[in-house]
């Protein structure tokens, strides 16, 4: 056994340039869905996945993160004062589920960097999960990629598949089936947003992974690329030759909030999920044809 997976990285170091200005004086990762900020959905995932743990790695222009999952004395006795239970018990349940800490990155340095700077605090295995990508799914995504984690004894990345003139954006796989294992693969190859006549597979990596922390030596042998970041996916590659990885296809819907169509898709997506306002929402839309 390699060990049980108790901690999630959460990387929200970024500045959040595609959603200028809106994220000029606050992190994207609090942009909000419905009711609750973007993050917030990638948190509740981890912990309905059984993580104990929450480690955020922030930068300059971050603090809103760190007071959302605070405790607001203030706020809880107004909510209470004035007998709104239901809000009351909404925002406790945000601090009281998990355990938070929080970690600088100094400078967006790629997400292998961001991962890179948690060393001293990732001694097991342990996820790391992009909060643009929010995923309704029941198994929770992650506790998808658990449940494989514990057969395989390796490395976890959840894939999906996506249309061929979209895997340029993407880290994508080369694989292998895995015997008795369905929507499992053993990875051969990965490639860093390869051109369309290049990608092996359109088997693309969303953000979701499962980690050993033997990548951090494989992600300090890494050279940073012409931008000056060091990528997660090279590190993998880079890891491929010491340790076999897996790739999960996750059974869900994946919302790529992080750019401004699919983060309104998620938005319309999650309201008509809600019963307190599907039907009139439904109607609104139906009114502009």
């Amino acid at each position: 056994m390699v060990g049980v997976v108790r901690t999630a990285v959460f990387p929200a170091a970024g500045l959040g340039t595609r959603f200028l200005p809106a994220t000029k004086a606050q992190p994207k990762e609090m942009l909000v869905l419905v009711d609750k900020p973007v993050i917030q959905y990638g948190v509740e995932e981890a912990v309905a996945s059984g993580v104990d743990n929450i480690l955020i790695v922030t930068g300059r222009g971050k603090n809103a993160i760190e007071d959302h999952f605070d405790v607001a004395f203030e706020l809880e006795s107004f909510l209470e004062q004035r007998g709104k239970t239901a809000q009351l018990e909404e925002i406790r349940k945000i601090t009281e589920l998990i355990h938070v800490a929080y970690v600088r990155q100094g400078e967006p340095r790629g997400l292998g960097h961001a991962v890179l700077v948690t060393k001293e605090y990732c001694h097991d295995p342990f996820a790391v999960i992009l909060g643009d990508d929010v995923i309704d799914a029941e198994p929770p995504a992650l506790k998808q990629m658990i449940d494989v984690f514990q057969r395989v004894q390796g490395p976890v990345l959840a894939v999906e598949r996506v249309p061929a003139q979209d895997v340029s954006s993407y880290g994508v796989v080369a694989v292998e089936p895995v015997p008795e294992m369905p929507r499992v693969h053993r990875i051969v190859d990965l490639v860093e947003k390869p051109a369309q006549r290049d990608a092996p597979s359109n088997l693309a990596i969303i953000g979701r992974y499962i980690l050993t922390p033997d990548i951090f030596a494989a992600l300090e042998a890494t050279t940073s690329d012409r931008t000056g970041e060091i990528q997660l996916t090279n590190g993998l590659r880079r890891l491929l030759e010491t340790r076999p990885l897996y790739a999960c296809e996750i059974d869900g819907v994946r919302h790529d909030t992080g750019n401004k169509l699919g983060f309104l898709k998620a938005v319309v997506y999650f309201a008509l999920k809600r019963p307190d306002l599907a039907k009139p929402f439904r109607e609104y839309l139906d009114q502009l044809g």
